[in-house]
């Protein structure tokens, strides 16, 4: 098949859950004999880096703001591949709905990925929930197939919108990295700092995590890595004044990001919205003891594997953090399960065999 992938920033992912999908599926859909195309923004992939690991690059520009990074780039990117004899089109991000219609018109079957519930996060004012909550109708109907990454957020779909979709996770492939330049840099010893790594959007909670992390007894450093773009005033509201243990390096990807994942004492996962998160799908498969924010979502993706606590109580988180601390000896069985559920459960041989099936079934729907 000739198959397009439009909706990311891009690859080489230097960014988020999306991003690693297309840097994950595509080189493997290549690998499988497809002919693969992944749309990139051009303040996000160098405009002279044309093919990254069998993969075509198309490099496209878009409006750098908050609200029209993505629409603009995506409307580009379907107009671009209108004119072109894809079979297959995957799609991300719900709001991204408004433009498959320029690819059905050009006969590509689309499969349309909406993540979780977007109109739920708080980065959002009335507009863009007000967009989110009409993507979500347009969505239903628009592309020949739905996918969304978590039961929960399928029967979302199901109660609110009378959809139905089909269920395919994020992966992880882990690639343990020795204690090195990125742990001497940040000063730390292995097994002697909690991790935690997402966007800092009010959603994930770094703001509350940072703050409870006041009440947890010991010197073990906490190392938050991320980053958001357009919202300084929220990021300096808990990285200014925070608790001297608090480490805020900023956004860390590759063998930096693997070198932590591979060493921590436990990792922190306090999001509140959206379905299949793949930081936390990583954490465990580096075989990381996870504390993690009790929602439907998270329990769905941790099961058994994880230490739970509820973000709106912070007694809770310092309480889960505390017994890490003092109980760090004995993890390793949670280490175990949490490495053990990973491997069964989130394989991206497994993901691409399941977008494989999904994307060359609907391409060949007559």
């Amino acid at each position: 098949m000739k198959i397009a992938l439009i909706g990311s920033r891009g690859i080489p992912a230097c960014y988020g859950g999306y991003e690693t999908l297309m840097e994950e599926l595509a080189p493997r859909l290549v690998e499988r004999g497809h002919r693969v195309t992944v749309y990139c923004r051009s303040h996000y992939t160098p405009k002279d880096l044309h093919v990254y690991r069998g993969v075509e690059l198309v490099v496209l520009p878009t409006i750098r703001t908050k609200h029209l990074d993505t629409p603009v780039h995506t409307l580009m990117s379907c107009l671009h591949a209108a004119q072109r004899d894809f079979d297959v089109a995957l799609v991300v991000n719900g709001a991204n709905a408004w433009s498959v219609p320029l690819l059905r018109s050009a006969e590509i079957r689309v499969a349309l990925h909406v993540d979780g519930i977007e109109r739920q996060r708080a980065k959002w004012g009335w507009f863009g929930r007000s967009v989110y909550a009409l993507s979500e109708r347009l969505a239903t109907w628009v592309p020949d197939v739905l996918i969304t990454d978590a039961q929960t957020v399928r029967d979302y779909y199901l109660r609110t919108q009378g959809a139905d979709s089909s269920i395919i996770t994020y992966g992880v492939e882990p690639q343990p990295e020795d204690p090195g330049e990125t742990l001497g840099r940040l000063g730390l010893e292995p097994r002697r700092y909690f991790l935690y790594v997402s966007r800092f959007e009010p959603e994930n909670n770094p703001h509350r995590v940072s703050e409870a992390y006041r009440q947890v007894p010991g010197d073990i450093p906490l190392v938050m890595v991320g980053g958001a773009p357009y919202a300084e005033p929220f990021v300096r509201s808990f990285t200014e004044n925070a608790d001297p243990r608090v480490l805020f390096p900023g956004p860390i990807y590759g063998r930096g990001y693997r070198e932590l994942l591979s060493h921590s004492l436990a990792y922190v996962h306090a999001t509140e919205v959206g379905g299949t998160h793949p930081a936390l799908v990583e954490a465990m498969g580096y075989g990381n003891a996870v504390v993690v924010n009790d929602t439907p979502e998270n329990r769905e993706v941790a099961g058994e594997a994880a230490m739970f606590f509820r973000i709106a109580d912070s007694a809770s988180l310092v309480a889960a953090l505390t017994q890490a601390v003092e109980g760090a000896r004995d993890l390793q069985p949670l280490r175990l399960r949490s490495r053990q559920r990973a491997q069964q459960e989130y394989s991206w041989d497994r993901v691409t065999d399941l977008y494989e099936a999904l994307l060359t079934r609907i391409a060949r729907d007559d």
